[in-house]
């Protein structure tokens, strides 16, 4: 096999997210309350990731479904659409016992997962202006 054979791959992510829900918190509360809530629930969203990558890599994937919802919810409630629909997507290769698609989903969420917690924190720095 040659070089010329040889593909390197670069999967590419959009992102869909809905700035309002951040906007909302930021209306309601006043940037330095919702500068709090935002933080806190990024970081929160944060922990969450980590919790799943540690056990993910060890291979324990019993009852994932219940910090997949939690990962679900905090996504939606901070408008990062696409990291919901990627939970939701990796919930169900888990429930339909594919652990091929578990993984190549596993791989998709943590792309999106890094782009949309960039982006939801690009958002909550232009609310405040």
């Amino acid at each position: 096999m040659t070089k010329q054979n040889v593909f390197v791959l670069r999967p590419s992510v959009t992102v869909v997210q809905d700035a309002e829900p951040i906007a909302t918190i930021y209306r309601n509360l006043g940037t330095d309350s919702a500068d709090r809530i935002v933080s806190r629930a990024v970081s929160e969203l944060a922990l969450t990731l980590n919790g799943l990558q540690t056990r993910i890599a060890q291979h324990d994937l019993t009852d994932l479904a219940r910090p997949l919802r939690k990962l679900e919810q905090m996504a939606d409630n901070l408008g990062l659409i696409s990291l919901a629909a990627t939970s939701v997507d990796l919930r169900a290769s888990l429930e339909n016992a594919d652990f091929t698609a578990f993984s190549a989903i596993w791989a998709r969420l943590l792309r999106v997962a890094e782009r949309s917690l960039a982006l939801g924190q690009t958002t909550a720095d232009r609310s405040t202006l």
